[in-house]
């Protein structure tokens, strides 16, 4: 693929970009967001990202936003960490600047169909990419296209009910705070060091994130989980305690059979965002 796209990844405080030919990136353009500015301050943030990227060679630019979206509009709605962008046609505005298709998703299903076609996911017919960070959220892959939902909330395992609130309070890297009052970032170093009582609670943690796996087992049987964010990190703290859990689940060969990988790509966000270009097509 020599297809040049540009890749741009919208998160809380800054913004990131390159151009993305096969899975090869440019040098990374970035700039801080005005987070608490005006819809027209943010887009000029993007624009500043974009404008020192672009030109007539690139083939379309995907963006990925912490958000819902209207995938065939391109309009994000009530974007994080960005009060002002309740509504905005962020499509429709590009393609008037750039004159070249912009694509627009949600940042988890950026980061599916990044591993998708990038990453470990390559050739799984259907997969889910969990970020497990701050919150829990998810990609899905159905018959090897992006399945964002009607409303782009497909994936949204996080907010399920669980045990005495939600699967995100439990299963992300909140977990520690939420439930033990904890420092998670301490309890990844002591676990790091053998503190038995960190690695305990990795234990914990890896039960919680069994449970969600089952989850979503039973909604979608994808072939593929892959695991990204920052909590894979320390998958093997929490790995034997996530597979006990996983190896109840009632379907014994779904068990047997499902395969669990920690990403390993790098700038996920920006690959992520132009491989909404190829998952168009």
């Amino acid at each position: 693929m020599d297809t040049k796209v540009i890749g741009i990844d919208l998160g809380a405080t800054n913004i990131r970009g390159a151009v993305v030919t096969g899975s090869a990136l440019s040098d990374i353009v970035s700039a801080r967001i005005h987070s608490d500015g005006s819809v027209e301050d943010v887009l000029n943030d993007i624009y500043q990202v974009v404008d020192a990227l672009v030109d007539k060679t690139i083939k379309a630019i995907g963006i990925g936003v912490p958000s819902v979206v209207d995938v065939a509009e391109g309009i994000v709605y009530d974007v994080q960490y960005i009060p002002s962008w309740v509504e905005v046609p962020l499509k429709k505005l590009m393609e008037a600047r750039y004159h070249i298709p912009i694509f627009v998703n949600n940042d988890a299903n950026c980061f599916a169909v990044g591993e998708y076609h990038f990453g470990k996911g390559n050739g799984a017919g259907s997969m889910i990419g969990l970020t497990i960070g701050t919150g829990l959220g998810a990609g899905v892959i159905i018959n090897n296209k992006l399945y964002a939902g009607y409303n782009c909330g497909a994936g949204e395992f996080g907010l399920f009910n669980y045990l005495d609130n939600i699967l995100e309070f439990y299963c992300s890297g909140s977990f520690f705070q939420n439930v033990h009052h904890l420092d998670g970032v301490k309890v990844f170093e002591d676990a790091k060091k053998g503190d038995a009582r960190a690695l305990e609670l990795y234990e914990e943690l890896g039960t919680h994130l069994g449970q969600a796996i089952k989850m979503v087992m039973y909604a979608y049987d994808p072939e593929l989980i892959i695991l990204g964010g920052s909590v894979p990190q320390a998958y093997d703290f929490f790995q034997k305690n996530m597979w006990k859990e996983i190896k109840t689940f009632a379907y014994t060969k779904s068990a047997e059979r499902i395969r669990i990988e920690v990403s390993a790509l790098q700038n996920s966000g920006i690959l992520g965002a132009a491989a909404l270009y190829y998952d168009a097509q």
